[in-house]
């Protein structure tokens, strides 16, 4: 797929033009260039003193993760534009997924101050499982940044066509600052149209899906429909082409924008991880102690943790637990001093990764793919 053939999916009365690959590469530098802009002058309030230092890292942090989201977003962009993405449709229960994926947000969203309402029905699809999940993350990535209110999110099955559509509305300015004046009907709000709603809009197109978005003076509302919602009767895809390899394509699994935690006090294994990831477009924390790592978790849940077998001690098996509580499909991979390449241990009924650390180059990214996937 070329970026130049690329078109918006959007609905009519959105007023926006046809995806360009050279606004899209405006966009990244403008949001990149601006985000790190404010970082660099947090650091230099930070240093002179002028703002309490623990506030003002804080804030740089914050600011600085932001722009590390918008460089994910843009490999991913190029993944998908460049067509290196397969897709391996199976049938699976869209409300189970949206209502997990919020769940792995949940201490995000309470840490933000977020208000998400549900109104769910229950609908099930066929699509390929990683895009679909990375998509409904993208969905909350862009109403998150952008909302000034609740975001609502609601799934419903339309009789005709009978297909699945989930809905995501929010405010995106608040009422009190709307301009009385009529605006322009060819004129959308540019704050909506960054990065992160061209992924979404591409990762939707790369799965067959609908989209529109209808924008006001102060809300937006988004549409994704699913031609491919499955009922009693499925169009154009038979539980024979479903179990057919020639029908579905080599899938890649595509991981890029995944969350991954690690915990590794030693230098040399942090860089082996980060050497060993470094073309899957992982976003990924680094800690040194499981005190570290249980701060970084009471603010926001990775995907998946990666951490050495010294550290799995019985403080770490808190962590896991209480971690899994939460989030219970988040993956473990632990680095092994010694031992096979790859294998599959249990530790409390919850079953995990191991990857010895000599075999670590060639061995951890398959093992995050196995393990990601499982769980997705």
């Amino acid at each position: 797929m070329d970026l130049s053939e690329l078109r918006s999916t959007t609905g009519q009365g959105a007023g926006r033009p046809a995806f360009d690959a050279c606004t899209a590469i405006a966009e990244i530098g403008i949001e990149v260039a601006g985000t790190l802009s404010l970082a660099l002058e947090r650091v230099d309030e930070a240093a002179a003193g002028g703002v309490e230092g623990a506030v003002a890292l804080r804030t740089l942090r914050s600011e600085i993760d932001a722009a590390r989201r918008v460089g994910i977003a843009a490999q991913q962009i190029a993944r998908l534009a460049a067509g290196r993405v397969g897709t391996q449709p199976e049938r699976l229960d869209l409300t189970s997924m949206l209502r997990d994926a919020l769940v792995q947000r949940r201490r995000e969203i309470e840490s933000r101050g977020l208000e998400v309402r549900q109104v769910l029905q229950h609908a099930e699809v066929i699509a390929d499982p990683a895009l679909l999940f990375a998509l409904l993350n993208t969905v909350f990535d862009w109403a998150a940044a952008h909302t000034v209110s609740r975001i609502d999110f609601t799934i419903e099955l339309r009789p005709w066509p009978p297909n699945a559509r989930l809905q995501c509305s929010f405010a995106y300015r608040p009422a009190d600052e709307v301009d009385s004046g009529p605006m322009p009907l060819d004129t959308a709000p540019p704050a909506l149209d960054g990065v992160s709603w061209r992924l979404l809009e591409l990762t939707a197109r790369v799965l067959g899906l609908s989209v529109d978005r209808r924008d006001n003076a102060c809300r937006t509302q988004l549409s994704l429909e699913f031609p491919r919602t499955v009922g009693d009767r499925l169009e154009g895809l038979s539980s024979h082409e479903l179990d057919d390899p020639a029908q579905l394509g080599a899938n890649s699994r595509p991981l890029a924008g995944s969350h991954l935690l690690v915990i590794a006090p030693r230098r040399e294994v942090r860089n082996l991880v980060r050497e060993a990831t470094r073309a899957m477009g992982l976003m990924i924390d680094y800690v040194t102690s499981i005190d570290a790592a249980q701060e970084f978790c009471r603010g926001s849940l990775p995907h998946g943790i990666v951490y050495e077998g010294l550290l799995d001690t019985d403080r770490f098996e808190a962590l896991r637990g209480e971690v899994l509580a939460a989030a219970p499909g988040i993956a473990f991979v632990e680095i092994a001093e010694h031992g096979k390449a790859f294998a599959v241990h249990n530790s409390g009924g919850h079953p995990f990764v191991s990857v010895g650390r000599d075999a670590l180059l060639g061995s951890l990214p398959a093992a995050l793919m196995f393990e990601l996937a499982r769980l997705r």
